[in-house]
């Protein structure tokens, strides 16, 4: 077996084992061993194990991290002492690329034709286990767009967009809004919103999920198509001129959430992932708010875009030994019908996979699986963005045009492209 040199192990490894629930002893053949990056389905994925020992006689054992705990170094010293598990997370690139030539080809498998979310390494080599999805869309409240008027499917080019923006402001105070969007551009702590996950949207929206023209641009020396970025400049001028005053260049990312929670806003420039936040932290103020359907529109910033962006926030990765065929046939089970129903309806996870008919209790799942069952999704490929690009570089230009020191979208546009070729030339 072809094995990477792995660095040592990081310090404090053993102390954070405590951090860690229900480590078992290696797997002797009989069973499989999967670490798990999300603490809070630990008991949900222990009933997964449950049953899939029932019907098939292995036994999965779930060693659940979290607290903070390095997982990666805490792999790293478990590949050191001959410990490693079958199965376990990894977050994206970074992570894959520490266990090169170590992982299982699972592009074979079945399920790997029944979604969009497959982690492939630089050949095409599908290497990740999507057990859930996330996806950045422009959010919305449908109620307030009911009461408005405003028909979601109506939103699918930029002049769509407008114009749902003025009826909405139209009327913002018989609907008692405080603003059309919650849109933030605070460039300290939301420079992953708008240098991340915005900017992302410029280089994915509308393209076929292989399609990384416009990353492959910004790779070779932080090119930028102006033309496109142009019109994606015009709708973030729209963010600017319809959101809430009082937050757009100060807010916070809590505070956004909670006024789209609360009612606030008819949009929000945030993924799925704040449906996990407004049925917890802000439920109080949803449920006051009559617990709403939300939805996605595409960031319909040029006609013909009617994709969201999906992606998997980490995947399970197959180590490659003598329990390898058996760890494959676990994840063809978690792939199938009966997995499924446990890993949406017990951990609460948004499927990745089209064929599910399953839906999770979040809010956001049910459009999530509409655009996914219709092949109606984009990837993202800001995580392969130069390290640093929104941190240092974009989020201060978003938050520069949100205070208006940038005047138009022609001049935001102009400076993203020079901010980019520099930051990229360093």
């Amino acid at each position: 077996m072809k094995k990477k040199l792995i660095s040592a192990v990081m310090t404090g490894v053993l102390a954070a084992t405590s951090l860690v629930v229900s480590i078992p002893a290696m797997a002797d053949g009989t069973s499989l061993r999967l670490v798990n990056g999300k603490i809070e389905v630990d008991a949900a994925l222990k009933e997964l194990a449950a049953k899939y020992k029932e019907e098939t006689g292995v036994d999965v054992q779930i060693e659940s991290m979290g607290g903070g705990i390095d997982i990666q170094g805490t792999l790293k010293g478990y590949y050191q002492a001959d410990n490693m598990p079958d199965i376990f997370v990894n977050g994206g690139d970074t992570d894959f690329k520490n266990w090169e030539g170590l992982l299982a080809d699972l592009s074979d498998e079945a399920w790997v034709s029944d979604t969009d979310a497959a982690y492939k390494d630089a050949d095409g080599k599908v290497i990740g286990f999507p057990y859930t999805t996330e996806a950045i869309g422009l959010a919305y409240n449908a109620d307030v767009l009911e009461k408005a008027g405003v028909d979601p499917a109506s939103i699918t080019s930029p002049d769509a967009l407008k114009t749902a923006f003025e009826t909405i402001d139209s009327k913002k105070d018989e609907l008692g809004l405080t603003a059309v969007v919650g849109y933030c551009a605070e460039s300290v702590n939301l420079y992953w919103s708008t240098g991340n996950h915005l900017f992302g949207v410029y280089e994915d929206a509308g393209l076929a999920r292989d399609d990384s023209t416009y990353f492959d641009m910004l790779s070779d020396g932080g090119k930028i198509d102006t033309d496109r970025f142009g019109k994606y400049a015009e709708m973030i001028a729209l963010f600017n001129q319809y959101s809430d005053p009082d937050l757009l260049v100060s807010g916070t990312y809590d505070q956004q959430i909670l006024n789209f929670a609360s009612g606030k806003y008819a949009f929000v420039t945030q993924g799925s992932w704040i449906g996990a936040t407004m049925t917890s932290d802000d439920k109080d103020q949803y449920d006051a708010a009559g617990d709403f359907k939300v939805g996605m529109v595409p960031y319909a910033f040029d006609d013909g875009i009617d994709t969201i962006q999906t992606n998997s926030p980490s995947w399970w990765a197959v180590f490659q030994n003598d329990n390898t065929e058996e760890a494959k046939k676990f994840l063809a089970w978690c792939a199938g019908d009966e997995g499924q129903q446990l890993l949406v309806e017990k951990a609460g996870f948004i499927s990745p996979f089209k064929s599910c008919k399953y839906t999770a209790a979040d809010p956001f799942a049910e459009t999530i699986a509409d655009y996914v069952g219709k092949g109606k999704t984009s990837a993202w490929h800001w995580l392969g963005n130069k390290e640093g690009l929104a941190q240092n570089a974009l989020g201060v230009v978003y938050q520069d045009f949100a205070a208006g020191n940038i005047p138009d979208a022609a001049t935001f546009t102009d400076t993203v492209a020079q901010v980019c070729e520099q930051y990229y030339a360093q």
